[in-house]
């Protein structure tokens, strides 16, 4: 017989009290715990659904497992396809996370739109029907009988929805909204979220059922609910970007079936989310003549290079501290360079104010442009050009040495591939061809050598 008892649980973390207390002994995080209802025994075990199997299982050696032919599922959109690794895999569990306004349900709705012949079962515990509807216009040029909207929360309606659809691809928006009978607790709540997600893998794993599951962050930025639900799902998708530039990266922080060094890159339009094939080109401002604190850099993100444009202005410090001022960059990697171009080249930078910008609204943590954020810099603090014909690529020391970068011939391929003329790279290029490049190479083993040709 099913007993109910009363527990306190924390939302942070999930650990559970048999009190309530003020600080979490887990996490050590203040007024998380919340009280719930929570039912054992055996007849809450056998209530859940998919715990009694059709037919027993059994070990077998791992050399006799029969492989059924899964191939990945197209999803009609390349980027998407290429942080999953090639498509959707049968029965994996995706989860999408994002700040709020960012793109997520337009991605998502985008692609199930999209999906050629493939029946797509989309529930929405946040909108109507027709609110999906208004939004499916608008990003998408034709309709499609494929993808059936439904709103629901409840987990039971959703499992008899999945049983009379039979749907290929599973769509859940959000999953903070769901809430299963077998819980007495709010939505959103950490007992919510873990019983309604392994009810879903369980079904999705039992039909091979492909599930996009959509959810909310916190304000520190992570993932809302316990920190199992990224341990259940089998990808998660990071979707970024400022709300006030047109750029959305799509990052893999986890992917059981692919590389998490994969980034998809998106342009937010007013019919939806562009595909961009060729972020470069779109990093790059045109200018019409060379401006002073502009410098190119050949920049890695995961497996994939671009080249971007980080600007910088140096000016006399108009208070007593000066100022120091990023966006996309980290502030305190700035100041360590700063520190190199006073030490090591005797640029007088103390009482300046320094501002720094990576144009486009974008975040890099790539080693590789502080070569170019000291030009940039310096060029500002100069007021002269560098030529916009050059790029470069190289990571900054604390003795201003200029030390080598991964993937070297990738970024000396995209540059040559824009039309770049000349690249300053690290002297130390062990292993890499450099004959091959239809492009100029300087190499450059301190900052002066570096300077010497920029400048000179």
């Amino acid at each position: 017989m099913a007993k109910t008892k009363s527990v306190f649980v924390c939302q942070n973390c999930g650990s559970e009290s048999p009190k309530w207390v003020g600080k979490c002994y887990s996490c050590n995080e203040w007024n998380t715990l919340v009280e719930e209802t929570k039912i054992t025994g055996k007849a809450a075990k056998n209530s859940r659904p998919g715990s009694v199997l059709s037919e027993r299982t059994k070990p077998i050696p791992v050399s006799q497992v029969s492989v059924e032919d899964l191939p990945r599922l197209d999803t009609g959109n390349n980027e998407l396809n290429r942080v999953l690794g090639g498509g959707l895999v049968p029965g994996a569990m995706v989860l999408i996370g994002g700040e709020p306004g960012i793109g997520k349900s337009t991605l998502v709705l985008q692609t199930a739109l999209n999906l050629p012949n493939v029946k797509v079962l989309y529930v929405s515990g946040e909108e109507s029907p027709q609110q999906i509807k208004l939004r499916a216009d608008r990003v998408a040029k034709t309709a499609d009988d494929n993808c059936h909207v439904v709103s629901e929360v409840s987990v039971e309606h959703i499992l008899n929805h999945i049983e009379n659809t039979n749907p290929d691809v599973l769509v859940i928006d959000s999953v903070q909204t769901l809430e299963t009978e077998r819980i007495e607790s709010a939505p959103g709540s950490v007992s919510q979220i873990r019983e309604c997600t392994a009810t879903i893998l369980r079904v999705c794993k039992e039909k091979n059922l492909p599930v996009f599951l959509i959810g909310h962050i916190t304000k520190e930025g992570s993932l809302a609910g316990p920190k199992v639900l990224e341990h259940m799902v089998d990808v998660v998708l990071q979707f970024e970007g400022d709300r006030h530039h047109m750029y959305r990266i799509l990052r893999s922080i986890k992917n059981r079936f692919g590389s998490t060094n994969e980034i998809g890159i998106y342009e937010m339009l007013g019919s939806g989310l562009r595909e961009v094939s060729n972020p470069s080109e779109l990093l790059l401002a045109t200018q019409q003549k060379q401006m002073s604190g502009v410098a190119i850099s050949a920049a890695l993100e995961g497996l994939r290079p671009f080249l971007i444009e980080v600007q910088a202005l140096a000016s006399t410090a108009a208070y007593g501290n000066p100022q120091r001022s990023v966006t996309g960059f980290d502030l305190r990697r700035l100041n360590m360079l700063l520190a190199v171009l006073e030490k090591r080249a005797g640029f007088k930078l103390a009482a300046k104010d320094v501002f720094l910008n990576i144009a486009g609204g974008l975040k890099v943590n790539d080693p590789a442009i502080d070569l170019a954020v000291i030009t940039a810099v310096l060029s500002s603090n100069m007021d002269m050009a560098v030529s916009p014909d050059v790029c470069m690529c190289g990571e900054v020391g604390l003795s201003g040495e200029i030390r080598p970068v991964t993937r070297l011939e990738q970024r000396i391929s995209e540059a040559a591939k824009l039309g770049f003329k000349s690249i300053i790279i690290p002297a130390y290029t062990k292993g890499v061809e450099l004959g091959k490049f239809d492009i100029q190479i300087v190499k450059a083993n301190k900052i002066e050598e570096a300077f010497k040709f920029l400048f000179a």
